[in-house]
């Protein structure tokens, strides 16, 4: 985010944002990702945040640093390699159009930081929420019994993920995050005309 604001860019995509993960109340593991969209003028499309992480506080720690989570023609936010996550979405825009509008809003009346744009994996590359749900949850137990903590928590987890589902979990990243570069170039294109 640093070296895109640095460059001008505006609009960036990634697969899923970082966040708080699960056990932070005891462990304080908090994605760096969180404070720099709190201070850094760069809006990221992403399919949510990473659904091994925390949902619920990672939005919570997001309101609480002004940083609004948009989600692109829902109003539900993207868990990752599904559509759903039962946690809602600060507000709901259905075009690239709108979504360039509000970004050159918020910065023009200079409010600091960057924005979250949610944007779900296509239905046709979404895995059964189930599926991955059990998947997570075997890789977290997995994780604590090894004793893997910190920053070497996420390659893990998302390693032991693709493993458990055969792979069908990278198939869905990919795509998410070809899907969240289609969006962000059609937001930043609107925008730099704007």
């Amino acid at each position: 985010m640093i070296i895109a604001a640095l460059a001008g860019i505006k609009v960036f995509a990634t697969g899923g944002i970082g966040g708080v993960h699960r056990g932070a109340q005891e462990t304080f593991d908090i994605s760096a990702d969180l404070q720099e969209l709190a201070n850094t003028n760069v809006a990221v499309v992403c399919a949510g945040a990473k659904s091994i992480l925390d949902l619920g506080l990672t939005l919570e720690y997001l309101e609480t640093f002004g940083v609004p989570v948009v989600g692109y023609k829902t109003e539900e936010l993207p868990a990752f390699y599904t559509r759903k996550s039962g946690f809602k979405v600060d507000y709901r825009l259905d075009t690239p159009e709108e979504i360039a509008k509000m970004l050159k809003v918020k910065w023009e009346l200079n409010l600091k930081g960057g924005a979250v744009i949610a944007n779900p994996i296509p239905e046709e590359y979404e895995m059964d929420y189930d599926t991955i749900t059990k998947a997570i949850e075997d890789a977290l137990k997995e994780a604590e019994e090894k004793g893997i903590k910190g920053k070497e928590s996420t390659p893990f987890l998302l390693a032991k993920v693709k493993d458990i589902t055969g792979g069908k979990s990278l198939e869905s990243n990919i795509q998410l995050v070809f899907n969240n570069a289609k969006l962000a170039a059609q937001i930043a294109k609107i925008y730099k005309k704007a």
